[in-house]
């Protein structure tokens, strides 16, 4: 893992969370506000032993470029992508969440589009998704603001106490231009397959 990650952007830090982080994770984590847009593995009310099990690393890998959002010098939210396996390995989920001391004032919208640029670019990634709960419009005007094009509903995919709810899917894929070479595809006639003639990247060209 490298320490030393650390994207800046205007007003905001991006970095590895810190055991030092705990308490500034309690005060803003526990704010019943910021679960009701999330999934429901996100506990409420948010204990003292969530915040260590998360920083220990056992909630979510944080190997991976899981990140500290820092605001005023406090870390006040975090933002991650989860990379795919396999012929998913260039694809990647979304996700993240703010204190609600910061909603309203354009701060995720600027954190989204430095921390989804460098991801595509230095992991890579050609394909960033994300679901959002339809009773949360202010998180998809976030992702539409940064490129992201919403692709579809998945209906009735969540079950919460007031009922059923839909999730929204978005997605942003690199252009042509950013993602090496687009693989050439050729038709074999005798077996109607299609056939990936450069990068390896399977049989697919990416969506423009």
């Amino acid at each position: 893992m490298d320490e030393s990650l650390m994207l800046h952007g205007e007003g905001f830090v991006l970095r590895r969370w810190r055991q030092c982080d705990l308490d500034a994770l309690l005060r803003h984590a526990n704010d019943p506000l910021v679960p009701r847009g999330l999934s429901e593995r996100f506990p409420h009310p948010y204990t003292r032993t969530d915040g260590q099990a998360f920083l220990a690393g056992d909630v979510v890998d944080l190997q991976h470029p899981v990140l500290a959002i820092e605001i005023d010098g406090q870390a006040c939210g975090t933002i991650a992508v989860r990379p795919g396996q396999g012929e998913r390995r260039f694809c990647a989920e979304l996700g993240y969440w703010i204190g609600s001391a910061y909603w309203g004032r354009g701060w995720m919208t600027r954190i989204m589009a430095t921390y989804v640029a460098w991801a595509m670019q230095t992991l890579p990634l050609y394909r960033v998704q994300a679901t959002v709960l339809d009773t949360n419009p202010a998180s998809a005007k976030v992702l539409l603001r940064n490129g992201f094009v919403e692709e579809g509903v998945s209906r009735c995919a969540i079950v919460r106490p007031d009922g059923l709810h839909d999730l929204r899917v978005f997605a942003r894929v690199a252009k042509p231009v950013d993602a090496c070479a687009i693989p050439s595809v050729e038709r074999d006639d005798a077996h109607g397959y299609a056939r990936s003639t450069a990068c390896g990247l399977g049989d697919r060209a990416l969506d423009d």
